[in-house]
């Protein structure tokens, strides 16, 4: 009986150190700065959605009823990121967009609810953008690109 207590115990422990436990692997990027540097660059709520991954209040930016033609770039480094031609209103209160500018976006898994979501930065600055989900226009790519409308810039067409 003890080696089945001692064995389960056992057992227990090590699966407790769940995936959703685990930190996220550090990436590098082509741009780098220091903490005070992003500070000194970005506002406090662009800093906290672009560096420490939180989320904006939905229906809170502008660019969620912007309908002109651009293209929505990050607001820490201006990398094209998204067209206006794929932009739509998904009712969730972001901007939203069902593809991105391919190569410019980089994807990883977040458990931070408990559960696997793709989340997705910039590829050149690694900028916490927003999450992606299978719940998009399925006539086009079926996906949603869920976008922190402070993670962006617009630059119109000329």
């Amino acid at each position: 009986m003890n080696k089945i207590l001692a064995t389960l115990s056992i057992f227990i422990a090590f699966s407790c150190n769940s995936t959703a436990q685990k930190k996220k692997a550090k990436e590098t990027f082509e741009i780098t700065k220091t903490k005070a540097e992003w500070k000194s660059q970005l506002s406090a709520t662009e800093f906290y959605v672009l560096r420490e991954a939180g989320t904006e209040r939905a229906f809170s930016s502008p660019l969620n009823s912007n309908k002109k033609d651009g293209v929505y770039v990050c607001k820490a480094c201006e990398t094209p990121l998204f067209k206006s031609k794929d932009k739509y209103d998904s009712g969730s209160g972001w901007p939203s967009f069902d593809r991105e500018i391919k190569g410019n976006i980089a994807f990883s898994t977040d458990y931070d609810l408990g559960y696997a979501r793709t989340e997705e930065h910039c590829a050149t600055c690694g900028g916490h953008l927003g999450h992606v989900f299978n719940d998009g226009p399925k006539n086009t790519t079926g996906l949603r690109h869920c976008v922190n409308g402070v993670s962006l810039k617009f630059i119109p067409a000329k």
